[in-house]
């Protein structure tokens, strides 16, 4: 007997709507729920749920008959996949259900019910994986890119894949020098997930450089090809910040160390056009300005620079090109 499916319900149907819905189908049957109205024993509980057939797409179950003090009406039958359940309903106790899909588990349970609307207790659920019918993968995702680097995150975003039944979940994954992956993320895409092409790898250690691809994978365990790669490094650790004050001809530099340990010696580099000559620096020593790139380091009188200390220099140059790009012992320096 094949069933004749409700539509589809949430999955706290399994603790109240399908209950409900129990009573309404019963009382739908008006005149002989009337009839029966004295009659207040319920059925015996069914015997265990047992599979006797399946393909990829249809099962058939079937249990031991209830008894009932007058007799059993029908048989109402759940099947529940994530959060989504359908009610079915037969008069014996064998059921056909089809559309189903491969390789998916489904929970199934069985209660039985006398004309006066009494309910029996169900027997245990049955939880039941499908044949596999599916050997096609997913597409590869496509377009990977990289939305976000930080010292120790890097996000990351892609086109979906399609596939022929369902896919179940992205795997994000580090690409070894030798060319292997080791999975570092999944993206989950089966309800109630809300389905997403993004992720965000964290626990990366900072300025160092990695290479990323995803793959998608179906409910089936197919896997697609790898996507495209992408290279990236991750941001540096803050060593120092660097703020300039300019009074009239002269430029102050005021370095801060942030980092957590104290710096004994250093040398400060910024980016300053060629053509703009220092003619006077205080406060540090010129060691060579070439390339775009003023070096200086510290005399002998201030080389130590504590956790939260500044140490501040000044010169004077024949252009008003403004400094940047300030780094500290080659630490890149955040603007202060």
């Amino acid at each position: 007997m094949r069933s004749r499916p409700y539509r589809p319900i949430r999955r706290w149907a399994r603790t109240l709507i399908l209950p409900v819905l129990v009573a309404a189908l019963v009382a739908g049957g008006g005149t002989a729920a009337q009839a029966a109205a004295e009659d207040t024993e319920p059925p015996s509980a069914p015997g265990a749920i047992t599979v006797v057939g399946a393909t990829a797409n249809t099962v058939e179950l079937t249990w031991t008959p209830s008894t009932d003090n007058v007799g059993v009406l029908e048989y109402h039958v759940s099947q529940i996949f994530t959060d989504v359940a359908m009610l079915h309903r037969t008069p014996t106790n064998r059921i056909v259900l089809g559309g189903m899909l491969p390789s998916r588990t489904y929970t199934f349970g069985v209660w039985a019910l006398d004309a006066a609307g009494n309910r029996s207790t169900a027997p245990p659920s049955l939880r039941y994986t499908m044949p596999p019918g599916d050997s096609q993968p997913p597409s590869a995702p496509t377009s990977l890119a990289v939305t976000g680097v930080g010292e120790t995150t890097v996000a990351l975003r892609w086109n979906p894949s399609t596939d022929n039944v369902v896919l179940a979940w992205y795997e994000v994954l580090a690409i070894a020098p030798d060319g292997s992956g080791s999975v570092v993320g999944r993206v989950f895409l089966m309800p109630p997930v809300h389905p997403s092409t993004a992720f965000t790898v964290a626990g990366l250690s900072p300025r160092t450089g990695y290479r990323f691809a995803v793959r998608a994978v179906d409910e089936a365990g197919n896997s697609s090809a790898l996507s495209n790669q992408v290279a990236v490094t991750t941001g540096p650790v803050s060593a120092c910040t660097a703020h300039v004050q300019r009074r009239g001809a002269e430029v102050w530099i005021t370095v801060r160390n942030v980092g957590a340990t104290t710096v004994d010696g250093w040398t400060l580099t910024w980016k300053m056009p060629d053509s703009q000559r220092i003619a006077a620096i205080w406060n540090a020593r010129l060691v060579s300005h070439t390339g775009g790139v003023v070096t200086a380091g510290n005399l002998h009188w201030n080389p130590v620079i504590a956790p939260g200390a500044t140490v501040t220099i000044g010169y004077v140059a024949s252009g008003y090109a403004a400094p940047s790009g300030f780094a500290l012992n080659g630490q890149i320096c955040q603007p202060g």
